[in-house]
């Protein structure tokens, strides 16, 4: 028999990556999930095998065949259910955002400390090939003291809708959804540093922008054309306690030529871009040259990353690894993020912590 059994909450798109994951590493057994969609549940347990759809969420936290959750849910639900979760004797993967607010991120770092299980925060672009073979190239120091970051994600179509388009339910727009997955990774190639100061300016001028038909986009279930109270576009300046800079840009509607991804990273010896494909710059022999590690995956692999991820937390639990993502670092990164908003909303640069 497998030697976890683990079960899913909330069973929408972003779970059929953790389901996937799961079914394919021989150390787990699906045990159970729970969708406030009770048919949705019905169809995905039967697409990925699953032993059980459960009635409840405290049916499945209540179930002894099951050592670990992934939370899958809306972002105003996840520090509440991974709480729930924990206090249940579980492990836990949290999507990212950890919480909504920086306090219940503390809460949930007590909570991991109280019960003594663990608690990943789903970071999936730290696990991709790019990043790893980066990150080895910081640990080995030869791009020497990392000062400054550039975080980008910018889509000119791309606001989904429905609940990602409500602040109460997701904490925010573009910078908590897609903006968090950059600057995470800038943060993490940092060191991981505390916030100083943050200066921020949001815009919410375009909204859902749904008169455009040119172009395809990705929309949930309820998504409503007339609906959206979230910033559509967040830039940011954030300085940390240990001298270096990290610069944000983020959007869900930005009239660009094109979609942009940039996590870009500059030190002493050198500097990197991890996307649109990883790059390294440094000296040799005084002179400039440009490298291009040899790595299967040069840009995310979204499939990879969260194999990569789930095999982490499934070995986590099982004694055999060391955290990546643990919750202190969700902390952190909900500073950040709740700085940014603040700023924003005072339209001033402010001080963190």
């Amino acid at each position: 028999m497998s030697r976890l059994g683990v079960g899913v909450i909330g069973v929408g798109s972003i779970a059929d990556m953790h389901l996937a994951a799961y079914a394919a590493n021989d150390d787990v057994r699906l045990a159970g999930v729970y969708d406030i969609n009770p048919d949705r549940g019905v169809q995905k347990a039967a697409a990925f095998d699953v032993s059980r759809v459960h009635p409840s969420l405290a049916s499945l936290l209540a179930d002894p065949d099951i050592d670990a959750v992934s939370v899958c849910t809306w972002n105003d639900s996840h520090a509440e259910i991974a709480t729930a979760a924990l206090h249940a004797g579980k492990h836990v993967l949290v999507e990212k955002p950890l919480s909504r607010t920086v306090s219940e991120a503390e809460a949930l770092v007590e909570a991991v400390e109280r019960t003594g299980r663990h608690l990943e925060v789903g970071f999936v672009r730290r696990f991709g090939a790019n990043a790893r073979v980066l990150t080895s190239f910081i640990d080995a120091d030869m791009l020497g003291e990392v000062y400054h970051a550039r975080a980008t994600n910018i889509r000119r179509l791309g606001n989904p809708g429905g609940w990602f388009a409500d602040h109460k339910r997701s904490g925010g727009g573009p910078l908590i959804d897609i903006g968090v997955h950059v600057l995470d990774l800038c943060w993490y190639f940092l060191g991981a540093p505390r916030p100083v100061t943050i200066s921020a300016a949001p815009h919410a001028r375009l909204g859902n922008r749904s008169n455009v038909t040119s172009l395809s986009r990705y929309k949930v279930a309820d998504y409503d054309p007339t609906a959206s109270d979230v910033e559509d576009f967040a830039a940011a300046l954030i300085r940390f306690d240990n001298g270096a800079t990290l610069s944000v840009e983020t959007s869900y509607s930005l009239h660009a030529l094109e979609d942009r991804l940039e996590v870009a990273v500059f030190g002493e010896r050198g500097g990197a871009e991890l996307e649109p494909q990883l790059r390294i710059a440094t000296e040799m022999l005084d002179t400039v040259v440009n490298l291009a590690p040899q790595i299967d995956h040069l840009t995310f692999d979204f499939a990879e990353g969260f194999a990569n991820e789930i095999n982490h937390f499934v070995a986590l639990c099982l004694g055999e690894a060391e955290q990546v993502a643990p919750a202190s670092h969700g902390v952190e990164v909900m500073r950040i993020l709740g700085g940014i908003y603040e700023s924003a909303r005072t339209g001033r640069e402010i001080r963190v912590g």
